[in-house]
């Protein structure tokens, strides 16, 4: 009998790799990175065999994806910030079979899922890569990335991706931890002022939206959150439309999740945008 032993919603911003290099930003995402570090060293401690990332920087177009590639390695340089990722080494094993039993039990509930697991040109992303170089993952535990920028597509399909997920690990016979790895309100700063930026929201607006959210995390009040969900998305322009989060919460329970999030990493803006690393008990 498999299991999910924690869930997570994550950070992934790019500035976390000029925060190790000496200059004037040196130290400037500690507490992001330190919130990821905790993260890989509680998987560790819970002897996760397979941590399942929602990447909302991974874009499709038609249907679900998921990359399990037997063979997940490369060199990786971000098209978006090739001033911040650049020529990042990867290698990491896919674990294709609960890649597949994801697949198929989607598509089973309505959510039309494809998982590939012998294409190695299917590169990994940033919001997958990223989490997993600041967690200290190595190659004994096995990787599963989900597109979460689906375009076009319903949260009702995310949630039942989610579903989906739990389901699967639960039939299998892993320890699983699942990560929604993406921002919270996501409108980036103008191009001409995004320097500017770094240390800020774009939107008063956005930011007061993404404070209220995460208090209401940390009280448990997760019904409220999931009535407003669309909206956010759609208001503060939630990274992937927040399809990770959807995705987070179908994992949970939905309604029926009676926990409260551990707020590993307080809320940072970035270039616009609004951050954090906290953590959901698995109930």
């Amino acid at each position: 009998m498999g299991e999910l032993v924690l869930a997570a919603k994550i950070t992934h911003v790019p500035s976390m790799f000029i925060s190790e290099l000496e200059g004037p930003n040196k130290g400037c995402r500690k507490a992001a990175i330190d919130g990821l570090a905790t993260i890989g060293a509680r998987l560790t401690t819970l002897g996760v065999d397979t941590v399942v990332i929602a990447d909302t920087h991974w874009l499709v177009n038609a249907g679900y994806h998921i990359n399990a590639n037997s063979d997940c390695s490369g060199i990786y340089t971000s098209t978006e910030f090739p001033h911040f990722i650049r020529n990042l080494d990867y290698r990491y094993t896919g674990d294709a079979t609960l890649g597949n039993a994801i697949a198929e039990e989607a598509t089973r509930r309505g959510t039309f899922t494809r998982c590939h697991t012998d294409v190695p040109s299917l590169g990994l992303q940033y919001g997958t890569l990223v989490p997993l170089r600041f967690m200290n993952i190595g190659s004994n535990v096995k990787i599963i990335s989900i597109a979460a920028w689906i375009y076009d597509a319903a949260l009702e399909e995310s949630k039942i991706m989610g579903e989906a997920v739990r389901s699967a690990i639960e039939t299998s016979d892993k320890k699983v931890a699942f990560l929604a790895s993406g921002s919270l309100s996501h409108r980036i700063a103008p191009n001409q002022v995004v320097d500017d930026y770094l240390f800020k929201n774009s939107s008063p607006f956005n930011e007061k939206t993404d404070l209220m959210v995460l208090d209401m995390w940390k009280q448990g009040d997760i019904q409220e959150f999931l009535k407003m969900l669309p909206q956010y998305a759609d208001d503060c322009s939630g990274e992937g439309h927040m399809h990770d989060t959807a995705m987070l919460f179908g994992l949970l329970g939905w309604h029926d999740y009676a926990g409260a999030g551990e707020i590993l990493t307080d809320y940072f803006p970035s270039s616009g945008t609004g951050q954090c690393n906290v953590v959901f008990p698995v109930t």
